[in-house]
This record gives structure tokens, sequence and C-alpha cells, in this order.
């Protein structure tokens, strides 16, 4: 029998249905291997390992040939595929437990694999977003708000725009085809934003007239 740690949500990603007049654009994920590689960093560990390595494969063959080398690398390439098997279960956890969702009025992520946390973004609060894509396409989009509502980058985290700590930016990070998103992002802002605000208003005592 398959099991949802989700199956609570009435609609996948938010926390509540929404209403009747917003529509779902897009919804999606983080990238495992983008995201083992830009958040992990793990194309840094690898070449870090690399070298710890060459070092010691070189100080074991200067004493025992071929025979010292692998005796003296070897337990670092065990160490660098341990390092490698828990960043990539790290990443996969993480991208499987979020939920990236751009409606017709806001931007919303379900984040947290062991906290689960719903951020709502209403594109009215919205001051812009920065976008960053890579070669194959995947990117980062990180979202600026408007006020002084500030963000816990250690409860963010990997969900915020790099090196922003003092100011933590929202973002939905190493996703697919980033830049469709952008665009379904700043057509939907645009549409929302052109729409008038109406507030209902109670006339006061004094201006309100009988009928006769």
């Amino acid at each position: 029998m398959s099991h949802d740690d989700f199956a609570f949500e009435p609609v996948k990603g938010l926390p509540e249905r929404p209403p009747e007049h917003e529509i779902i654009l897009w919804q999606g994920r983080p990238d495992t291997f983008a995201l083992a590689r830009e958040s992990f960093k793990i194309t840094w560990i690898t070449v870090y390992f690399a070298g710890v390595v060459f070092w010691r494969a070189s100080v074991g063959a200067a004493d025992a040939g071929l025979a010292g080398a692998v005796a003296f690398g070897l337990p670092y390439v065990g160490l660098w595929l341990a390092a490698i098997a828990v960043i990539f279960t790290l990443a996969t956890i993480i991208a499987r437990t979020t939920v990236y969702t751009v409606t017709s009025a806001r931007v919303a992520m379900r984040i947290g694999a062991a906290l689960t946390v719903t951020l709502n973004l209403p594109f009215r609060q919205i001051a812009r977003a920065d976008l960053v894509t890579r070669r194959n396409g995947t990117g980062t989009i990180a979202l600026e708000t408007l006020g002084e509502t500030k963000f816990s980058y250690l409860i963010l985290w990997p969900h915020c725009r790099p090196g922003h700590v003092r100011v933590t930016k929202p973002a939905l990070r190493c996703i697919p085809d980033a830049a469709r998103v952008a665009e379904i992002i700043a057509e939907a802002a645009e549409t929302r934003l052109a729409q008038p605000v109406i507030e209902r208003q109670s006339a006061p005592a004094g201006d309100l007239v009988a009928a006769e």
C-alpha cells in the first residue's frame, strides 16, 4: 500500500483549497542533481577528495609502489563515495518533499522534510524576481518582497538565494526549464497587478439618507 505523507493537503502543495477565481498555472520541484551540485557543492567536494586521494596515493607509492598507493588512497575513495551517497540522499529527500506552486495570484512554496512549512507570497507583495539559469535549462528564481518581511535563512535553506544571509530572499531553487517558469510568473504578476483593488468601507452615519 502506498503512503503519502502529504495526503492531508486538499490540493497538492497548498495548505488549503484556493478560491474559485485562483488558477494553478505551474507546479514543480527542484532537480535532484542540480540541487546536489549547487546547494551541497558536490563538485567542490569531489575536487577536494580527488586532491586528498592523489596526495595519499603519492605518499603510498613513494613508500611501497603500487600496493602502497592503493593502500593509502583506497580509504579516502571510500570516504568520498560515502559523502556522495549522503549528499544525494539529502538532495533527494529535499526535492521530493518540496512543491513550488505558481497561481494566478501568488507564489507558494511547500518546503521542509522534518518540519513542513508553506510560504505564500502574493504578487502584490513581490517587488522583483531575479532569474539565474544554467546551460541545461535548470535555474533559480529569487523573490524580493516588499515591506519589512524577514525570513529565517536556516528555515528556508536551501530554498533561498545563495549568498544572501543578512537579507534572506525566498527562491525557487534548481527548477527545470526555469526561464519558462519565470515568464509564467511575470505574466501572472502583470495580470494580477493590473486588476483594481476594491475596498469596502462603511459610510458615516451622517451621510446616510433615508429613502422616501
